[in-house]
């Protein structure tokens, strides 16, 4: 019963005939409207669901996952953001709808505006080397890194940013997703603009009295070109230790005053105000100043500006320098006095101040001395001494002491007192609760007492000169500094004042007053300027040695410094002497020279290279480069040969004949290169280069200055030619078989060798001549593009038949060969390093005729025109037009005329039946069919385009002469000429589809869809069969039981 129960579970009434249940007193009374048949209601539930219908509920399917599927989605800081050089720079990234890990990864790269096209790799969460180099070492140093927030959120961190980092950046995200579906990157843009954020106050030492009044004033500034806001606070630093400051009142960005927690309630009552009293100053007002304000009091403004997604960011903040504040007790019994063993001194003297606390009973006290109402040192009540950081390095070297005698008695003591320590002195004494305590109980600030310092006069004299005003770069360059009137240790430093830099001066050389000597950084180098020597030559002379100048740079004005030390203080006196450095290159000029231009073979020559300089050249190391260009010119010059100022020769490799040639001569600043046999490898042209090197200097290192000469030209004449060639026109008639064209040379000399190149120039007019063969003097054969093949390579042969004639052999001639032929021979002649030619000539032209049978065959001779698609087949014509008597045989040759105007055979088919391809690479796709005896038309298979052209066939006649005799021709012709166009292949329907890649995918994934579509209808009325057939189900079984349950009461 209870499973018949959990079936009618859900089940409601649908049918205006069905009975409806309900309990009254636990039992199950029926109302009324009997139901009826239960098959007739389990039929009215098995209506089934239309197609339409199913399609319908189908593609709503499709949307809904559509568009409950993830989609990934990066997204990042809107921009364009403006951040300040130098500041810290974040910029944040997420990532959502994405599937995969739930840690992402990042990577962050930058356009920048120098190539916004391409892509500079920053730094990346999960590839250490993703980095570019120009990046890598910021990376490693944490200078730039990536924080993550949460596992799809990160922020890139700038720490310290720079112009360069000025960009379009792009945070990428790899790819986790099984499809790729959504974006993987986004892009925003950051402009770097400069820090023009200007917060000052002077610092100085206040000293009040509970219940006056401070006013500090702030001076802040902007420039920056965007707009942005300034907010200006004041703040309060309390005790040594204490780092974090207390806010005193603030001008917020929005120019609402907010004050700090401390200050709320002055603030409210008017005590406490901040006033702008112009466009860029700010006051700090404190009525009623309390011990609590006792302190370090210091202004920090901050420069803000709106991103694009309103917010404001602050992109530069600015602290001024800090003012100290001692508020002094009223009304207590504690007094100080400050006396001065001597008030007025001379420079040198001994200060020495006291400091006397009086107090009722012994405490703890912390001191500290002022001077000008700024601290000089504290003295805490352990006794322990606190410089201020400008007192240091006096204290550090005994010229400031102080000490604490007693408990009640303070010392300040300056050994040997300057100008600078004139001013008024005070003592300001804290009164401390515990000696570690950090706030005092009252403070006290003695009367100010006056330091007279007066000055010691000195009657230094320095005077400067040089010996050396004038100089070339290389020579020495003596100073002299003379110093007269000194009474005390004099230390001196020697200054260069470089006129291409004015208003800066570089070290040369100091002599401190114990006497030790150093090098300024840039003359530490011996090798540039050689040692430097500095010493003294007298008691009051100082010599300055520069052993070699380099260059103009050397020029200019050097100073000599001069100080006298005294006690307490020194004098100083300056001198400058001017010194004019002339370079090397001034007036180093080369000029090369030759007494004649032409030489003739075997004949010598020279080259004159005169140089001159502003300076003797005799005094200076001094190389000459001679350097040759052949003729015609085959890159650089070459170097024929050096020689170095120590007189080393150095010979060139590129044209090793010159060493056996060439001899070299000086005559004090020229130089000569004198050539022996002229050799017509030494044409071309020549030219010298000079180099000089400073002097006083080793080793050498580079050259100060060169220069190079003007080109010279020589020209080498060859021995004239002699040759003399056969001009005499001709001509040659065969009737079929072999000919020989002949060359003949008429006259040359008896050791040359001879090149003979054989050109043909076909009937057809317009035409330019073919080269056959070359056969050069080594008899080595070169072949024409025209006859390259093997087959043209068997049937053209050339031979030297006697010492002055030459024959052109043509093989198995046959009327594509017909034309004008001619040899041009040349003349060459060993010469010592090789093959010269010395001429050439050109022979008169022999035309190749054919005897031609005096009976002509018939056939058809009109010009046709055809055409055919590339890929089919094309039939060329060629019929007799008679019968042939008894006893003849034919032969046909099928010729394409080609571009030069020859005609080159195809098919050749022989008398005896056998057939010949002389275009072997054509043999595959030609055939002769012959459906007939007199038809010999050939058929072109696999039309290409390369094919089209004009074609003709030749027929010939043959019998056999009779027993013991052979076959001759008796008859020919040749057919008319067949033009042959061809068409590109037809496109068809599915060579369209095959070439449009979207149609094609169209079709292929139709099917796939449709299919899909249909068996989610399928599916969906399944469903809904199943799901009425369950319901109707449920009610019978619920009908049952009521029965069941009514018949029981």
């Amino acid at each position: 019963m209870r499973a018949m129960k959990d079936l009618t579970k859900g089940w409601s009434p649908s049918h205006p005939h069905e009975k409806s249940l309900f309990l009254k007193s636990g039992v199950a009374v029926a109302r009324e409207n009997p139901p009826p048949p239960l098959w007739e209601r389990i039929q009215a539930q098995r209506i089934p669901m239309g197609l339409a219908q199913c399609l319908a509920a189908a593609f709503l399917f499709l949307l809904l996952l559509g568009l409950t599927t993830g989609q990934r989605l990066v997204t990042v800081q809107q921009g364009p953001l403006y951040r300040v050089r130098g500041s810290h720079v974040t910029l944040w990234c997420k990532v959502s709808g994405y599937q995969g890990p739930a840690e992402q990864n990042f990577q962050w790269s930058i356009y920048l505006p120098s190539a916004p096209e391409r892509e500079v790799q920053i730094v990346s969460t999960v590839d250490p080397s993703f980095p570019y180099a120009i990046y890598t070492q910021r990376v490693r140093g944490r200078g730039i890194f990536v924080e993550r927030l949460q596992g799809d959120a990160v922020l890139l961190h700038i720490t310290e940013l720079q112009e360069r980092d000025a960009g379009q950046y792009e945070c990428h995200t790899p790819n986790t997703d099984e499809r790729y579906f959504g974006s993987y990157s986004a892009k925003t843009h950051l402009t770097v603009i400069p820090d023009t954020l200007s917060a000052s106050m002077a610092p100085q030492a206040l000293s009040r009295m509970e219940g006056d009044v401070v006013e500090l004033t702030c001076e802040v500034s902007k420039s920056t070109a965007q707009h942005t806001h300034l907010s200006v606070g004041w703040y309060l630093l309390q005790g040594a230790g204490e780092h974090r400051a207390k806010e005193i009142l603030t001008l917020s960005k929005d120019f609402i005053l907010k004050p700090g927690p401390s200050y709320e309630q002055r603030f409210l009552e008017g005590d406490v105000q901040l006033n702008k009293v112009g466009n860029t100053t700010y006051k700090l007002i404190i009525r009623g100043v309390k011990q609590s304000d006792q302190g370090q009091l210091y202004c920090e403004a901050a420069e803000w500006i709106e991103d694009p997604d309103g917010t404001w960011k602050d992109i530069s903040c600015n602290q001024t320098q800090r003012t100290q504040l001692a508020v002094l007790s009223r009304g207590r019994d504690l007094s100080v006095d400050i006396t001065a063993a001597e008030p007025s001194l001379s420079e040198g003297d001994t200060l020495q101040l006291s400091c006397v606390v009086e107090a009722p009973k012994s405490s703890n006290f912390k001191v500290i001395w002022l001077f000008n109402d700024m601290e000089v040192v504290g003295i805490d009540p352990h006794g322990v001494l606190i410089w201020e950081e400008e007192y240091e390095e006096r204290a550090r070297l005994g010229q400031l002491r102080a000490f604490k005698p007693s408990n009640t008695v303070y010392v300040l003591t300056i050994p040997e007192v300057e100008l600078e320590d004139q001013g008024t002195y005070q003592c300001s004494v804290s009164e401390m609760k515990t000696p570690g305590d950090l706030h005092s109980i009252q403070t006290v600030v003695s009367s100010r007492i006056q330091v007279d310092v007066k000055p010691i006069e000195s009657h230094m004299h320095l005077s400067v000169s040089t010996s050396t005003p004038q100089v070339t770069a290389g020579d020495t360059l003596v100073l002299h500094c003379e110093v007269q009137g000194a009474t005390g240790p004099v230390s001196l430093r020697w200054w260069h004042l470089p006129p291409q830099h004015p208003g800066r001066r570089v070290l040369v050389a100091a002599v401190e007053r114990d006497g030790t000597l150093s090098l300024g950084s840039a003359y530490q180098d011996g090798r540039a300027r050689g040692s430097l020597r500095l010493h003294k030559e007298s008691p009051g002379t100082f010599t300055l040695v520069i052993p070699s100048t380099l260059g103009e740079e050397d020029g200019g004005q050097y100073r000599c410094e001069a100080t006298q030390w005294g006690r307490g203080r020194n004098w100083t006196g300056k001198g400058e002497a001017a010194v004019t450095v002339s370079s090397m290159r001034l007036g180093l000029r080369a000029t090369l020279r030759s007494r004649i231009a032409t030489v003739t073979y075997g004949q010598s020559f020279e080259l004159f290279c005169q140089v001159e300089a502003s300076y003797a050249l005799e005094e200076v190391p001094l190389s000459v480069q001679w350097l040759f260009q052949p003729s015609p010119p085959t890159g650089p010059l070459h170097q024929v040969v050096q020689v170095l100022p120590n007189g080393t020769v150095v010979w060139g490799t590129a044209q090793p004949h010159f060493q056996g040639q060439a001899q070299l001569a000086k005559t004090d600043t020229s130089f000569r290169l004198h050539i022996h046999n002229a050799l017509p490898a030494n044409e071309g042209t020549y030219q010298c280069e000079v180099k000089v090197w400073r002097r006083n200097i080793q080793p050498l290192g580079e050259p100060a200055a060169s220069t190079s000469s003007n080109a010279v030209g020589i020209k080498v004449v060859l021995p004239e030619s002699k040759l003399q060639v056969a001009t005499k026109d001709s001509s040659v008639e065969i009737a079929g078989g072999n000919a020989a064209i002949e060359c003949r040379i008429a006259f040359a000399q008896n050791n040359s060798q001879f090149a003979v190149t054989w050109y043909l120039l076909p009937p057809l007019a317009d035409t330019k001549p073919l080269q056959i063969v070359r056969a050069d003097y080594n008899s080595i054969l070169e072949y024409g593009s025209e006859f390259s093949s093997p087959a043209q390579k068997s049937r053209f042969l050339s031979q030297r038949v006697s010492s002055n004639i030459f024959q052109l052999q043509i093989l198995s001639a046959n009327l594509g060969d017909r034309g004008s032929y001619y040899c041009v021979v040349e003349e060459w002649l060993w010469l010592v390093d090789g093959w010269y030619k010395l001429g050439e000539g050109t022979s008169g032209r022999t035309t190749l005729k054919f005897k031609l049978p005096e009976r002509e065959l018939p056939m058809e001779k009109a010009n046709l025109s055809i055409s055919a698609r590339e890929g089919e087949q094309a039939t060329l014509p060629c019929r007799l037009q008679a019968a042939l008597p008894p006893g003849s045989h034919l032969a046909a040759t099928w010729f394409r005329v080609t571009g030069s105007g020859r005609g080159s055979a195809l098919l050749a088919l022989r008398h005896d039946g056998t057939v010949e391809y002389p275009e072997g690479r054509l043999a595959a796709r030609l055939l002769l069919r012959r459906p007939s005896a007199g038809d010999f038309s050939l058929t072109l298979s696999s039309v290409e385009s390369g094919d089209a052209g004009a074609y003709y066939c030749q027929l010939q006649e043959w019998r056999w002469l009779g027993e013991g005799k052979d076959w001759a021709v008796r008859a020919l012709a040749c057919s008319g000429y067949t033009q042959l166009a061809t068409i590109p292949p037809e496109s068809t329907v599915l060579s369209r589809i095959c070439s449009s890649p979207p149609l094609l995918n169209f079709i292929l994934y139709l099917p796939l869809v449709l299919i899909l579509l249909l068996a989610l209808a399928v599916f969906c009325w399944y469903c809904k069969f199943r799901k009425s057939k369950k319901r109707n189900i449920t009610g019978w079984m619920m009908e049952l039981e009521g029965n069941e349950e009514a018949k029981k009461t």
